[in-house]
C-alpha cells in the first residue's frame, strides 16, 4: 500500500495489487470513485512507437474525489478534484505518458481555462506547449518541469500539457480543476504527440523532436515556480488547502480576474 494522506490531505491509500485508491477505516462512509482507465490502445496515435505493446493499463483517472463532507461546496464552486496515477515503465523506448490536451476558451474573457497539479507520490515530468497564435500547426513555447512528492504545478492560459513518468515507480497526482468544460484532446492527437517524445536510453532519458510540429521550438527545462499570490506553494496539500480557504481556486472558474498573476508566472518560467 502506497499511504498518500500526508502528501494529499486526505486519508486515502493506493493498493498497488488491487490497482486502486481507497479510502482508510477512519473515513468511513468514504469512498473514491471507479477509475477511467487509459490503455494502450487509446492513445496510441500519440506514441513514438505506435507499434511497441510493452503493457496495456497505462493510467488512472478518479475523477470527482472528495469528503462527502465537501462534496456539495466543491460542487457549487464549479470544482473538481481528481487523482491520477501512470504505471511505471515504457512502451517501446517512450515512458508512459497522459494522452495530452488543451483546454477551451472561458467565453467572453480570451483565456483559456487554468489547472493545477500536485505531485502526491513518485516523479512527474509536466510537458506544457502553447500553440503559435499566428502559425497553424506551430508552437511558440515548450516547457519542461520536473517536479517531486508535494510540488505544484501550475497549467497556465493557452498552455496543452502531457504528463510523463519517467521513473521507475508509480507517479500519484492530484489536480483542480474547473468542472464546466471539455478537455480538446484533438491537436495533440492530429501532431502524433506532443512537441517532444521522452525516451529511455542506456546514457539515461532523452527527448526526441516530434517532426510532425513545423518550426518546433527548444525545450524549456524550467524547476518548479511557486505561485505564492495563489497559495500554491511547496509542501501544503491543496485539498488542504480547499478545506481552509474555500475561495482559493477562484482563479480556475474565474481566470479573468489573474490575468496579471498568470503573465508574471508565465514571465518567471520563460526566464529560466
Amino acid at each position: 500500500m502506497i499511504d498518500l494522506h500526508k502528501q494529499s490531505g486526505l486519508p486515502m491509500l493506493w493498493d498497488p495489487a488491487a490497482k486502486q485508491i481507497v479510502f482508510k477505516e477512519e473515513a468511513a462512509g468514504n469512498s473514491a470513485p471507479a477509475p477511467d482507465v487509459r490503455r494502450r490502445r487509446d492513445i496510441v496515435e500519440v506514441l513514438y512507437d505506435r507499434r511497441s505493446a510493452d503493457m496495456d493499463e497505462l493510467y488512472y483517472m478518479y475523477r470527482g474525489v472528495a469528503l462527502e463532507d465537501d462534496r456539495r461546496l466543491i460542487k457549487e464552486k464549479g470544482l473538481r478534484y481528481d487523482i491520477t496515477v501512470i504505471v511505471p515503465g515504457t512502451l517501446g523506448l517512450e515512458y508512459v505518458k497522459t494522452a495530452g490536451h488543451y483546454h477551451p476558451e472561458k467565453p467572453g474573457t480570451g483565456l483559456t481555462y487554468p489547472e493545477v497539479y500536485e505531485v502526491l507520490h513518485g516523479r512527474a515530468h509536466y510537458l506544457l506547449q502553447r500553440l503559435h497564435p499566428e502559425h497553424p500547426g506551430e508552437l511558440d513555447t515548450v516547457i519542461l518541469i520536473a517536479a517531486k512528492p508535494g510540488d505544484k504545478v501550475l497549467i497556465p492560459p493557452h498552455f496543452g500539457h502531457i504528463t510523463i513518468n519517467p521513473g521507475d515507480d508509480y507517479l500519484i497526482m492530484s489536480n483542480w480543476v474547473a468542472e464546466e468544460f471539455s478537455s480538446i484532446y484533438e491537436p495533440v492527437r492530429e501532431a502524433g504527440g506532443g512537441a517532444y517524445f521522452e525516451l529511455h536510453t542506456e546514457e539515461g532519458p532523452e527527448f526526441e523532436a516530434n517532426r510532425n510540429y513545423r518550426e518546433l521550438p527548444p525545450l524549456r527545462r524550467c524547476p518548479v515556480t511557486p505561485v505564492p499570490q495563489l497559495n500554491l506553494i511547496t509542501g501544503f496539500p491543496l485539498y488542504r488547502l480547499f478545506q481552509e480557504n474555500r475561495e482559493a481556486f477562484n482563479f480556475l472558474t474565474y481566470p479573468e480576474n489573474y490575468a496579471a498573476v498568470f503573465e508574471g508566472y508565465l514571465q518567471e518560467l520563460l526566464a529560466c
